[in-house]
């Protein structure tokens, strides 16, 4: 993504009545704010309000850079409460923030399941079923973010009585399956079959070197959805490589605390300071790096559309492969000396040093030749 490219307010007027959209007609039309912005300091006290439809409190999260292919959204159940039945033609995970409680999902042949969750819970909606959540204290809301691909359906049918109330089942999505929601482990690579992880925040992950400082990895693909998420981790005193992809990744920190930078190519990089519930959206093309400056191992967790995922023609993420090899990711070997001081100045102010010269030195082995 280059720079913003910003012209005349003559110019800009042309084109007004097509910066409006379906999509954000209907988020003023549910009466609640669209926060546009990259950066959300913390997903827990995000500012919420009524939201009719659901019965609950929320607001959206949609920057310009996703504008057209996800959103976000923060939803609050109060305490005792329960939220409204809904249903929609389009996809939504979530993860739980706060409190807990239980959902009932079923469909029109009458099939309900209903299962338990709490904070740090992460679940899929079946594509079109009935769905309720339920808060299970009556002394405290309960809070989650939920990533969704409302925007482009929204957009393309522009009827919300057919997006909210078309009666059909899918189901090769959902059809009734009594461990649907169980705690499932079964492994196929990354990727962890699963519609249901009670524990997000501490399920252990597998090794990724491929994106540096040994960190941790999982994907998912809740409820057979064609978006996905994934989690990664990595050690005290180490960052992850930098590198960029397509649009609509809504980065949530799970645990720790240090910093990010984000940049789009022949820019200088933007720092953004995280702790645990920061959200930070990478516009589609610019790099952007995570850095751990805290006392312990930091995670987060990225909902993402597929799209985002620009693959080569083996199906691996360019997002994983070194720019040294036509893909999108900056080596170690060739970041700038301004990234490492930063981080060591930032390790400092916690009694820190990097730990990441056995890293730095472990990358030379399978480091590709530089390109003329």
């Amino acid at each position: 993504m280059a720079k913003d490219a910003i012209v005349s307010e003559e110019m800009a007027k042309k084109f007004a009545t097509e910066k409006d959209s379906p999509y954000t007609r209907w988020v003023k039309s549910e009466g609640l704010d669209l926060i546009s912005a990259l950066y959300i300091p913390n997903l827990h006290t995000v500012e919420l309000k009524p939201w009719p439809r659901r019965e609950g409190r929320g607001v959206f999260i949609n920057h310009e850079a996703s504008r057209t292919t996800n959103d976000c959204y923060v939803c609050e159940i109060p305490a005792g409460k329960k939220l409204a039945p809904q249903r929609q033609l389009f996809e939504e995970m979530i993860f739980v923030l706060d409190g807990r409680g239980s959902t009932t999902v079923w469909n029109d042949a009458g099939q309900r399941i209903t299962f338990e969750w709490k904070a740090g819970a992460l679940f899929g909606i079946p594509l079109n079923t009935w769905h309720q959540h339920f808060n299970g204290s009556g002394k405290e809301a309960a809070r989650y973010v939920a990533v969704t691909n409302a925007p482009p359906i929204i957009n393309l049918y522009e009827d919300p009585e057919f997006i909210f109330n078309t009666r059909h089942d899918f189901k090769n999505r959902f059809a009734g399956e009594p461990d649907y929601f169980g705690n499932k482990n079964e492994q196929k690579g990354l990727l962890l079959d699963t519609n249901f992880v009670a524990d997000a925040v501490n399920l252990p992950l597998y090794s990724a070197k491929e994106r540096g400082a040994g960190g941790g990895h999982m994907r998912f693909n809740l409820a057979k959805a064609s978006m996905n998420c994934h989690m990664s981790q990595f050690p005290i005193g180490t960052y992850k490589k930098a590198h960029a992809h397509g649009p609509g990744a809504h980065v949530i920190t799970l645990s720790g605390e240090g910093y990010s930078l984000m940049w789009p190519e022949g820019e200088e990089p933007r720092r953004y300071e995280w702790q645990i519930g920061t959200m930070i959206v990478p516009p589609g093309g610019w790099f952007h790096q995570h850095f751990n400056t805290g006392t312990t191992p930091s995670r987060y967790l990225a909902f993402k559309y597929e799209g985002v995922a620009l693959r080569n023609s083996q199906g691996v993420p360019k997002a994983w492969i070194s720019r040294r090899l036509g893909g999108d990711q900056i080596d170690y070997a060739d970041e700038t000396p301004m990234v490492r001081s930063l981080f060591a100045e930032a390790l400092a102010k916690h009694g820190l040093t990097p730990r990441m010269d056995d890293v730095y030195t472990a990358e030379i082995p399978d480091l590709p030749p530089k390109q003329a």
